[in-house]
């Protein structure tokens, strides 16, 4: 690698500063906000990535289908700046920070209004580019007592610093919840938590694979630094400072275009499994899960379909029906929605060679293809080959949308489930249509599940115009929280999933993901003992999204009667979640208005509480309820931190009234979830109706709790 050359200033006014590079390379920043700089470097022969699909600053508005020109600057306000020239140096100073280049070395200083360093670049070598491979990396001077936070969903304790990680995303069944890496999502965004108590987040705007060392490289000829390396894209960055974790945050997930506020019923609890729609009877399995569901008065939102009802073996085939095992799946379907459940069924993005519908897809170039003879990349997929879909190529969208519409939305399914969407391909020539400017696949992967999401959401869309949209994905980048739902994939049964998977859900959140969750009970291995399966719903019956799912190797089903010793107090969890469902809705509604995170650290709502920022196994949920999960077996009491602030903390089912600032050892038996209000709050909640609860009960009052 060599750093860049020589540089410039060939251009400096009050909305930015534009540099020149020996050999035609470019370099500029741009005030876009008074919080918000842009810094690019445009190599001589031109952006790699020339479009992005990321950046939606237009409210209410997305990006074209065809991706916004990187050179774009609609949808910022570009207030002026004060400009500072001297003594070899340039400074852009905003009301909120400012930020000072120096030519030779190319280097940038981050202050905030009062001048106090945030960060800065490397002082020994900042840029490099390498004509070997593509890469290019961006040094910064590293602090000891910086705290990092982002990357989307990430394993292990929230605060990152000493870790190493990649943004590649990869289908990571069976991933160690504590330090495995990567999992499914390309989200290049990191929050910093600077050593004064500022925070900012830089976002790298590329969909080129990312590695990102936070501390645990170290060069003996440097000082301590950070630095990310970008695969083969573009260096494209985003600063963006505030006062508190939220403000950064939040203007993170407007500059990528906000977040989807979904239907109402699609906060309530929800049932799936593999075993169910893999059964040779599996029509007659699921008429049994609403009998006994309905049986057993556990209210219940909607189904997932499994990727079963298209199995033959143990080969998948998106948009068909098994017959056999579903005789008539419209009618079930009709049932379901008696019932009072929404369905969701389970799509893959790729066909199979034998798929019947293959060489149509084929004929029209929907698939991705290799460079040399144009031919489909055939990849392992479901214990088969197949190739995957072109979501760049406007015949695969539309064939998509079409069959979408013909076997699964006319069939009396609500919505899409899009799965198995991480595109780990691999091989070099592999290429796609780009809407007509091709782009190989090292440079689309994180793409493709964002646009295939995006069609699925479209077509329900469509479909039903009168409707709320709604729609999940597994794998995606920057842009999918604009149509769905998400989780943390294909986890393990354990104690340290459970416990891990919660800090991943945090991780989530405080990168802009908002409405995720967890497969409850553990997607693989072991089926979960009563305790840790009654734990395990009750760490998740709080979370935006709480869906049962499994896949066991005996057959096993995780649903709420799985173990009956427990069962009571399993549907006592789900009746919590449904009465405090006007609450959690309020929460969507800020996170769709306002751009906060539905489930957060601690220190998010107290970042003045130094206590807050030690490795937890609570959440706050909004900013008046704050979880303590029990995560350790044989646990009936846990020791919970209640941070200071209010003037004091109450439990929700008692409300005993605890001392704010200290931690206290709380009674936490088998049937409990310790659960505790803050001073002043008024909780709204609803009762069930009948006897019965459903994600649409009236609010029947108010909790306070100020006594």
């Amino acid at each position: 690698m060599k750093t860049f050359g020589r540089a410039r200033v060939s251009l400096a006014h009050e909305h930015g500063v534009d540099l020149s590079i020996e050999g035609g390379a470019g370099f500029s920043i741009q005030v876009l906000e008074s919080t918000l700089v842009r810094v690019r470097y445009q190599p001589a022969s031109g952006y790699r990535e020339p479009r992005t699909w990321a950046i939606a600053p237009h409210a209410g508005e997305d990006v074209a289908w065809t991706g916004r020109q990187r050179d774009d600057t609609g949808g910022f306000s570009r207030p002026g700046a004060q400009l500072i020239e001297q003594a070899g140096q340039v400074t852009l100073r905003t009301s909120a920070l400012s930020v000072t280049l120096k030519e030779d070395p190319l280097t940038l200083s981050w202050q905030d209004s009062q001048g106090h360093v945030l960060f800065s670049d490397r002082a020994t070598s900042s840029y490099f580019a390498s004509q070997r491979t593509g890469a290019i990396r961006h040094y910064l001077q590293r602090d000891r007592a910086e705290r990092y936070y982002g990357l989307g969903d990430k394993t292990g304790p929230l605060d990152l610093h000493g870790r190493r990680l990649r943004t590649l995303a990869l289908d990571s069944l069976g991933y160690d919840p504590k330090v495995g890496d990567p999992l499914y999502k390309h989200w290049p965004f990191v929050l910093t938590r600077a050593p004064g108590g500022q925070w900012w987040g830089i976002y790298y705007d590329t969909l080129s694979a990312c590695t990102f060392d936070l501390g645990c490289e170290h060069d003996n000829y440097h000082d301590t630094f950070r630095y990310v390396e970008i695969d083969d894209g573009d260096l494209d960055y985003y600063v963006m400072v505030g006062d508190t974790p939220g403000e950064v945050i939040a203007q993170f997930v407007r500059l990528i275009g906000g977040t989807h506020l979904p239907p109402r019923w699609s906060l309530g609890f929800a049932q799936t499994a593999m075993g169910l729609t893999d059964a040779s009877d599996a029509q007659k399995q699921l008429d049994a899960f609403i009998t006994r569901i309905e049986a057993e008065g556990i209210a219940c939102s909607s189904f997932h379909y499994g990727s079963g009802y298209s199995s033959r073996g143990k080969r998948r085939y998106v948009f068909t029906w098994n017959t056999d095992k579903f005789p008539d799946p419209k009618s079930l379907n009709a049932r379901f929605h008696e019932a009072g459940m929404h369905v969701v069924a389970n799509l893959k993005p790729c066909l199979l060679d034998d798929h019947p519908a293959y060489g149509e897809v084929r004929a029209q170039g929907g698939f991705i293809h290799d460079v040399q003879d144009g031919q489909p990349v055939v990849e392992q997929f479901w214990d088969g080959v197949g190739a995957h879909l072109d979501f760049t190529h406007p015949a695969a969208v539309a064939w998509w949308q079409k069959n979408l519409q013909a076997q699964v939305l006319d069939y009396g399914i609500d919505t899409g489930w899009n799965d198995n969407n991480e595109y780990a391909i691999m091989d070099d020539g592999a290429m796609c249509h780009g809407f007509g400017e091709a782009m190989p696949m090292h440079r689309a992967r994180p793409l493709h599940p964002l646009l295939m999401t995006r069609a699925t959401f479209e077509a329900q869309a469509a479909h039903r115009p009168d409707a709320e949209v709604f729609t999940v994905t597994r794998g995606g980048s920057p842009g999918i929280q604009r149509y769905a739902q998400t989780w943390t994939g294909d986890n393990t049964t354990s104690w340290e999933t459970m416990r891990w998977n919660i800090r991943t859900g945090l991780q989530m959140s405080l990168s802009g993901m908002f409405n995720i969750g967890h497969d409850v009970g553990g997607f693989a291995g072991p089926v979960p003992d009563p305790e840790l399966f009654l734990r395990w719903v009750q760490a998740c019956s709080l979370n935006p999204r709480m869906v049962m799912n499994s896949w066991k190797a005996d057959g096993t089903v995780n649903v709420p009667w799985l173990h009956p010793a427990v069962t009571a107090d399993v549907a006592a969890a789900i009746r919590l979640r449904y009465t405090l469902m006007p609450y959690l809705w309020s929460l969507f509604e800020r996170a769709q208005s306002l751009h906060q995170p539905i489930i957060r650290p601690t220190f998010y709502d107290f970042p003045d509480d130094a206590q807050c920022f030690a490795d937890s196994d609570d959440f706050m949920l909004g900013d008046a309820l704050l979880v303590a999960p029990v995560v350790h077996a044989g646990a009936t009491s846990r020791s919970v931190y209640l941070p200071h602030g209010p003037e004091a903390w109450f439990d929700f089912h008692t409300g005993a009234r605890f001392e704010a600032g200290q931690v206290h050892t709380v009674a936490a038996p088998l049937s409990t979830l310790p659960l505790f209000a803050r001073f002043g709050a008024s909780i709204p909640v609803a009762a069930g109706v009948a006897g019965r609860h459903r994600h649409d009960d009236p609010v029947s009052g108010l909790r306070s709790f100020s006594g």
